[in-house]
This record gives C-alpha cells, structure tokens and sequence, in this order.
C-alpha cells in the first residue's frame, strides 16, 4: 500500500505548479530587460540626435553658414563620417564578432549594438573618458585581449591613405631591399612600389655610381636612353603630359655630332642602318603598357633596367662569370679593344706583327690585318676605323671591316708604344721620348718634348684640351694641346710620395667621378709638404705655368702670344681631377690633379703592373705576376684576384660586364659577368637574389 503526502496533494500538482512559477518569473525578467533596453534606446537618441544630426536629427537645407565644430567634437581620420580615407573594417574580425553576437539573446545584442553606437556617436573627449571607465573595470585577461588586438589596429596603412604622389616620394626613400620588402604588403602597395617613377630614382642612385647609404655600384646603361626617358618621367611625377590634351613630352635633343670621321670613304650607311633596325627592334620588343602603374609605362620599366644591372653588379661581387678563352696569336699579345654593345668584335694585337678581328658571341676569328713590319704595341677602333702603332715606329689607320690600310702616319724615330684618338685629335708616344699631335681637320701635326725616357702612355681629354703622358722617366705630365706647354709634371718629391719604378700607364677618370676626400687627407699634415708635383719651365716659350697651385682656384690657362691660335676660350672646363698610375714597382697610384698629391696607394701585386683599365664603380688591373686584381677605389681593397694566364698579363680591357685580358701566353680570355652567360666558375658560391628584385 503506497503511501499518501500529508497535504492531500499529489507529486504531479507540485511539479506543475512550480514549472508555472518558474515561467512567470522568467517573463517578469525579460518585460525588465525590454523595457530597461527601450530605455535605453530611448536615452541615447538625443544623444547620437546631438552629436551625429544629419543622420539623427534631419533638418531642411539651409543657406546659412554652417557653425564651426567644437575642438572636443573633432573625429580621428578612422571615424569621421565626411573623410574619403575612412578606416576600413577588418572582415574576418567582423566575421567573428558577428556570429557571437548572434549566439545572444535579441536583448542582449540590442544593448550591445546601443553601447557601441553610443561610443562611436561620442566625441573625441567622450570616447577618451568611456575608454577610461571601461579600462579601469577589466581584468587581466581583458587587458591581455586588449593589448592583442590594438597592437593589429594601430597599423595605419599610410600609402593608402595619402595621395599616390606622397606615397611615391617616401617609397623614392627606401633601398633596394625594403622597396621589394613593400611590394608584399598589398596590391596596392605593389602598384606604387613597381611604379617607373620609384625605380628611376633607384637607378639614378646606384647605376654607374657607389651608392652613398649602402655602398652598392650597378654597372652604367645606354646613356642616350637615360637622356631620353629621365626629363619624361620627371615631368610625369610633376603632374604634366597626364591629360589626354596635353602634348607629348618630347626628350631632350642630342648634341650635334661633329663633321665627318677621317676615313670618311668607309661605308657604314648599311651598318648604322642595321643598328637602328636593332634598336627598333629592341625597343618595341621591350616596350610595354602597365594599366596597374600609376603612370603608363611608356618604354621598357626602369625596375627591370635596374633588376638586370643588378645581377651583373652581383655577379662581379661574388666572383660569377664564364670564360672564353681566344687563341690565334703566335706571339705575346700586347694590345686589345673591345666593344660588346654594338659590334660585338674585338680586336687584339701581337708581336706577331698582326691584328686580328674575333666575334665576341661565337669566339671566332673574322679577319686579320697585316702590315706592320714589327710588332704592335697599341690599337685603338671607332665604328668606322682601327689605328694601330707598332715597333717599326708607323702608325696604321685600316677599315677593319674589310682589313684595308687606308693610310700610314710616319714621324717617330723611334717604335711606337702608345696611342689615343678622340674625334679629329691623334696623340702617339714613343721610345724616342717625344709625343706627337696629329690633327685629322686641318692636316696640322706637333711634337712635344720634355721627357727623357720612354714615354709609355698618352690620354686625351677633349672638354678641357689637355693630355696625360707617363714614361720610364717616372714622371706624368699634364700638357695643353692649345699652347702646346706643360702645364705640370707628378713626380716622386722628398716626402716619398711618387712611383719608384717606370710609369707604364695612367688613366684619367671620368669628370663626374665622385670621391670623398675627407677618408683619404690626413688634417694634421700640410698641404704645402703634401705637395708631389711642380710647375715646369717651358724651354721653348720661357714661362712658367702654376696651374693647379691651389686645390680651390679655378684652372687658368696660359696664352701665348708666339703662337698664331691662342686659347679661343680661357674659361674652358678643367682637366680631369682624378687618375690613376700604375708602374713597374708594383703599384698603382690615385692621384688629385688639383694639388699633385697622391691619395691612395693600391697594394697587392708583386711584380710589376703592365695594364690598368677603370670605370666609376672598379679599377682593374693587370701585372708582371700573372694576376688580375679588380679593386675598390673608395676603401683601395682589393674585392678579387683572378689567375689562369701562363704570362705576364700586358693589356686590359673592361665594360659594365665583361673583363678581357692579354697576355704574353699568347692568349686573350674574356670574362663575362652578364645573366646567362654562364655558370659560374665556383657555382658553389651562387646565391639567390633578393625576392622582388626578380
């Protein structure tokens, strides 16, 4: 028998009575949330009405003035309503907060909507202040997720929100390696990080010169393209020839070239017409038209100019190149030109008393000239002509296209060793210690006298009409072509400063040569003991020329009235103010022009330096040791030895990316430091180029 609650009432009526209850609470509490949350509502009406009006508070247009804002009612650029560079949401953050939102309760997440759009209606100063009160409820755990997601949101994505013409100027800014580093950000970074505009200031700070911030020097390009496109693009970031109105830019014209060339009887109408077609061909195969660059691309992109310099300038870095050796010479080879951006020829010559023409792409023999009785010492070829000198004391002009010798220049007594041509002027040294000038416009020639001994290598420098001379009496002589004089003479003085042994070569550097002076002077000595050269006195004109007294002063050149053409113009530009020597002691010497001093001495060699071949960004070197050593000239050290000739290496020559040398091994071998050249003679040592450069 069960048994019975005391009450009279049953389980079920217990268990159902209570499930009422329950639910009237329930609704009792949800009728408060409601009405607390229409209070609410209802609370911060006026406020976002006050705050926000055009969305809140609409009234009729209105003619008057609109009333200034309040300083505390300003918005930061991410919230203000009217700026065009609103902050974007995050749509995977707001993915998320839109699905816990929706695991709420409808009331819930209408107070949750009515605290964020109070915050978001609030001024600046409200903002602060709500920001503050909430900071000072959470805990450490909120404080951890706080200090998470405000490290992501202070990451401004300024290129996006200035204009593209502030963003391309800081992008001008960055090195190599951050610009590609940008170029990852985003697409729209990309866009301005591969813009032309960026990339001609990257090549104008690094191509053909050292780089001031990171030390890197890329090989030089087509001067005439450089000419032609970089007053274009100047002008496209200024904002001009953007319209479809404006007119086309046109380049800066090119220089008038001079009359016409010695050997004027040579054709090269077929040849110079079949460069063009080259050109042509090159320029429309290379041409492209970018719609994702701010500004159209309109010739080939300056960041693929730069990314092709900047592998060869990597590949002379790291010691990459391939080899090709030439062998046909059955005697030393004593001279060599070469030109690898038009002809592609070069030329050699030997104590076989001949000169040979080689393809530098097939590294065959295309034709040797003969006639010379004796050997060649020197040679030196334009488009149109080849001169060489030779021991039996001739020089030679030929058409090396077809081996013809148009002509034989004689007047030495002694064996040619060098020579230098530069548009209608010829300058020729010789054993028999004089220089002699040949004029091809006017027919004229001169000697001058003043060594005394061999005079091994003669440089023209045709904006300021003065030569280089160095000879085996170990001096190097500045000479003016217009007064036919001296003008100075570097030589070694008490200090010790001056080569020891004969003068084999100088070389001049280019005008523009850019050197800082300060990591080479020494404060505490003086200038005047510094001194290694002095003012000769002129036998023939009896007066004495002090030209470079004074690092500062400008050059001044003498006139002399027994002449019948005087200097037509005495404030013509000055010599070249840098060279370099190289001598039989082993060493090569950099030199300032200005006060004779020597800056710097390279060492390293350990016979005697025959050959010396320089550009803006290496110096080159070759000697009686069988090395060839490419050097630095801003630190003087030596970045790479290279060996492989059995002789002496007697002659250099050197481009952007290829290194020719020759040597008494009767052998010519060309180094190639260009993209697909070759692998590299130690492929163990290759290594990858920066991502983006590629």
């Amino acid at each position: 028998m069960a048994l019975r609650p005391s009450n009279g009432q049953s389980s079920t009526e217990k268990s159902t009575k209570h499930s009422d209850l329950s639910m009237d609470r329930r609704e009792l509490e949800n009728n408060s949330i409601s009405s607390t949350s229409m209070q609410a509502s209802q609370a911060i009406i006026p406020f976002l009405a006050k705050h926000i009006p055009e969305q809140y508070a609409p009234r009729a247009p209105t003619t008057s003035t609109p009333a200034k804002t309040e300083r505390d009612s300003k918005y930061c650029y991410r919230h203000r309503p009217d700026l065009k560079c609103r902050r974007q949401v995050n749509e995977p953050s707001m993915e998320q907060l839109q699905r816990e939102l929706e695991n709420l309760t409808q009331d819930d997440q209408e107070n949750i909507t009515n605290t964020w759009i109070t915050f978001s209606a609030a001024p600046a100063k409200l903002r602060n202040l709500i920001l503050e009160g909430i900071l000072a409820q959470c805990c450490f755990p909120q404080l951890s997720l706080l200090s998470d997601s405000v490290r992501e949101l202070i990451k401004i994505d300024y290129l996006s929100a200035l204009p593209d013409e502030l963003g391309l100027k800081i992008l001008c800014y960055l090195d190599t390696g951050s610009l590609c580093r940008a170029a990852q950000v985003s697409r729209k970074w990309r866009q301005l990080a591969d813009d032309d505009i960026v990339w001609l200031r990257m090549c104008e700070q690094h191509i053909d010169r050292k780089c001031t911030k990171c030390g890197w020097g890329l090989p030089s390009m087509e001067r005439k393209r450089l000419r032609a496109t970089k007053r274009q693009t100047q002008l496209r970031a200024s904002g001009r020839g953007l319209n479809a109105w404006s007119p086309n830019i046109t380049p800066l014209a090119e220089s008038a070239p001079s009359g016409r060339d010695l050997d004027h009887r040579v054709l090269t109408t077929n040849a110079r017409a079949r460069k063009d077609e080259a050109s042509l061909s090159n320029i429309s195969h290379t041409s492209t038209e970018t719609e994702d660059s701010y500004f159209p691309q309109r010739a080939r992109p300056w960041k693929d100019v730069y990314k092709d310099r900047f592998k060869i300038g990597s590949n002379w870095r790291h010691g990459r190149y391939s080899t090709k050796v030439f062998s046909g010479h059955t005697n030393a080879v004593m001279c060599l030109q070469f030109d690898d951006q038009n002809e592609h020829i070069l030329a050699t010559g030997s104590y076989d008393t001949t000169i040979k023409i080689w393809d530098i792409e097939g590294g065959n023999e295309i034709r040797t000239l003969r006639g010379h009785t004796s050997g060649i010492r020197c040679l030196q070829f334009d488009d149109t002509k080849l001169i060489s000198g030779s021991l039996d004391n001739t020089l030679r002009i030929w058409n090396w296209r077809t081996g013809e010798c148009l002509r034989v220049l004689t007047g030495h007594r002694g064996g040619i060793i060098g020579l230098h041509f530069v548009s209608k002027l010829l300058a020729s040294c010789s054993s028999d210690n004089t220089i002699r000038v040949w004029n091809f416009e006017d027919g004229s020639q001169f000697t001058l006298h003043g060594h005394t001994d061999f005079v091994n290598a003669v440089k023209i420098d045709p904006e300021s009409r003065t030569m280089l001379s160095a000879s085996d009496d170990l001096t190097v002589r500045l000479w003016d072509l217009d007064s036919r004089t001296c003008l100075k003479i570097l030589s070694r003085d008490g200090l010790g400063q001056g080569h020891v042994g004969q003068i084999q070569q100088v070389v001049p550097l280019p005008h523009d040569f850019e050197l800082d002076e300060d990591s080479y002077y020494d404060p505490n000595e003086s200038s005047d003991d510094a001194l290694s050269a002095h003012s000769p006195t002129h036998e023939a004109h009896g007066h004495t020329q002090d030209s470079y007294s004074s690092a500062n002063a400008p050059f001044e050149y003498p006139v002399d009235s027994s002449l019948t053409t005087p200097p037509t113009s005495p404030a013509r530009p000055s010599p070249p103010r840098y060279i370099l020597t190289g001598a039989l002691d082993s060493q090569i010497r950099l030199w300032d022009m200005r006060n004779g001093r020597c800056l710097r001495t390279f060492f390293g060699h350990l016979e005697g330096v025959w050959a010396l071949a320089a550009g803006k960004l290496r110096l080159v070197s070759g000697a009686e040791d069988r090395m060839v050593k490419v050097w630095d000239f801003h630190t003087g050290k030596c970045e790479r030895t290279f060996t492989g000739h059995e002789g002496p290496v007697t002659c250099i020559g050197l481009s952007d990316s290829r290194l020719c040398t020759g040597s008494e091994d009767c052998e010519v071998r060309m180094l190639s430091f260009g993209a697909g050249e070759g692998e590299s003679r130690a492929s163990s040592e290759i290594r990858p180029v920066p991502q983006g450069i590629v």
